[in-house]
């Protein structure tokens, strides 16, 4: 059974250090600009953590331990959008060990995600992932999320 629950520092941390370390290697296998320095997983959680203040760390659990994590904050978008949407929530880290994945543990996190936004009244999530990342394009997708920004870049020579 799969179980979420909000992160409790500092004694989560370690966990999410790894989960950090764990995405990073992933994405390096179709993604040539991922660090992967050992002081990477520091670096990035002092930032997520400055990131997310309006928001929550996430943690799920099999059987009492820690199998993946999530990060989602409150965020306010350009005036452009209509100012029902503009207040919305932002997942910003989502990772499931391999070992577990396809076993529930990323839907039970963005499902939790989801309602910690409902919770504050917010009536949109975005979540992003790189293009190369198909596995995350489909659970996001069965999931309900839909297309919304397509960022394009061009390397220099």
């Amino acid at each position: 059974m799969i179980t979420v629950r909000p992160a409790r520092l500092p004694d989560d941390k370690p966990a999410i250090l790894r989960f950090i370390d764990g995405l990073q290697r992933f994405e390096a296998d179709f993604e040539s600009d991922r660090r992967l320095d050992p002081a990477y997983p520091e670096d990035q959680f002092a930032a997520l953590q400055k990131q997310t203040e309006n928001g929550v760390f996430l943690i799920a659990e099999i059987q009492g331990a820690a199998v993946g994590w999530a990060a989602v904050y409150e965020h306010e978008s350009p005036t452009y959008v209509v100012p029902e949407e503009r207040h919305c929530a932002v997942i910003c880290e989502a990772y499931v060990d391999a070992a577990v994945r396809g076993q529930g543990a990323g839907r039970a996190l963005l499902s939790a995600c989801e309602a910690w936004a409902r919770g504050r009244g917010l009536g949109v999530v975005h979540i992003g992932h790189l293009a190369g990342n198909a596995r995350a394009s489909a659970v996001y997708e069965k999931a309900g999320f839909a297309p919304y920004v397509i960022l394009r870049r061009k390397k220099l020579p």
